[in-house]
């Protein structure tokens, strides 16, 4: 799949997602200071499913009726490497109900290397 991980996301996302396989352009990495109407537009024309933890996207996606290719919202405490065990495991859970059909191709869901008791656990 094709993903842009906005700026305030961080790299971490995009590593993982790159380590699975996917599409990335990251915003940190490659346009930063990237403005979100440039974001977006940078989506639409690429696209590429939009991953941010900046809930300024929905304001412009679902009131100001901006084209997009698919957002995802994360609610993410910190980029340092021991928090992005805990996001792996949300991001897996995630992926694993995601109701999507894949085109034709060789991508299987990533798998839980380690999680919380609390991640175990549904809380």
């Amino acid at each position: 799949m094709r993903f842009i991980v906005d700026e305030c996301t961080g790299p971490a996302v995009a590593r993982w997602l790159r380590q699975h396989k996917h599409n990335v352009f990251s915003v940190y990495e490659e346009a930063r200071g990237l403005e979100d109407e440039g974001v977006l537009q940078k989506a639409v024309a690429d696209n590429r499913i939009l991953i941010t933890n900046d809930k300024d996207f929905g304001e412009m996606i679902f009131r100001e009726g901006k084209a997009h290719r698919g957002v995802i919202l994360l609610r993410l405490e910190d980029e340092r490497t021991s928090a992005l065990r805990t996001r792996s495991g949300y991001l897996n859970g995630y992926w694993s109900n995601m109701p999507i059909t894949l085109p034709t191709t060789s991508l299987s869901p990533p798998r839980l290397v380690s999680a919380s008791p609390a991640l175990k656990a549904g809380r």
